[in-house]
């Protein structure tokens, strides 16, 4: 168990536990220059990111936040901009979370796209939906959800010229628990190779409060299962999905879950196949 535990981490590059709260700030810090370093590579000075109102896109934001403060203090070019966005679909069951995080994030703008339009409009012209069982069809257009707040970011950094951040960390990773070519797109990701207890404790180390750090997280794309826990569609816990990334004993159970759940979505950590 342990060699396969390994062999997943190491494939998924994740981090060690933080030793202490210096060593959480130096992973900070590297976070923080790798942001900085991508917007210099690129020679674009705008970073886009949605905010959902759960944690992981609070610590990217707060991560990105940061790395353009320092790069106008540093060059005095005012250019340099974050972009938080909000993309409901109608209304969001939790947009006071979502308003809590723009609060903490202090973000230089922040942009709102209702995506609902473009989902129904889209689902619509969609023949293969018709007639579908209910449920299939929540799921599918879930995904089109997720697909479309993609498109609307890159449509506003393409607008800005700027790069688009994601918030896939390693537990997401390994469990697959992304849309393919939807939140799983980005530029840049800032959260890769950390563990969620990671992502929280930095969250928490910028001063987010607990309702935010601690909240239980879900995807909410299911209309037939609103704010639906990850945890539910894992089967197993994130404390159990940490444990086994840091290669920490965890039941037979959970470790055939998440080993299983790594091997049948290894398509979507890969490109495109090819000849």
């Amino acid at each position: 168990m342990q060699a396969v535990q390994q062999e997943i981490a190491q494939a998924l590059k994740v981090q060690p536990p933080f030793a202490d709260a210096a060593a959480r700030q130096a992973e900070v810090a590297r976070r923080v220059t790798f942001i900085k370093q991508c917007l210099h590579n690129a020679q674009l000075k705008v970073l886009v990111l949605g905010i959902s109102g759960g944690v992981d896109s609070l610590t990217a934001a707060l991560l990105a936040q940061r790395a353009v403060n320092e790069l106008r203090s540093e060059t005095g070019d005012a250019a340099y901009r974050f972009i938080a966005v909000r993309l409901p679909y109608q209304v969001q069951h939790d947009e006071h979370d979502a308003q809590a995080c723009l609060e903490v994030i202090k973000a230089d703008e922040v942009h709102t796209v209702d995506i609902a339009p473009a989902v129904r409009a889209l689902a619509l012209e969609v023949k293969a939906l018709e007639g579908g069982a209910p449920s299939m069809v929540d799921f599918v257009v879930g995904n089109t959800k997720a697909r479309m707040r993609m498109v609307a970011q890159y449509t506003i950094a393409g607008a800005r010229q700027g790069l688009v951040i994601g918030t896939d960390h390693a537990a997401e990773a390994v469990m697959g628990f992304f849309t393919k070519f939807g939140d799983g797109a980005c530029d840049l990701a800032p959260l890769s190779g950390l563990v969620k207890n990671q992502v929280r404790d930095i969250a928490r180390s910028f001063g987010a409060p607990e309702s935010l750090v601690e909240k239980v997280p879900t995807a909410d794309l299911e209309d037939l299962a609103p704010g639906k826990p990850d945890e539910a569609s894992h089967g197993v816990t994130y404390a159990q999905i940490d444990a086994f990334l840091h290669g920490q004993p965890v039941s037979a159970q959970a470790f055939e879950i998440i080993a299983n759940t790594y091997r049948k979505t290894q398509h979507k950590r890969e490109l495109p196949l090819a000849p």
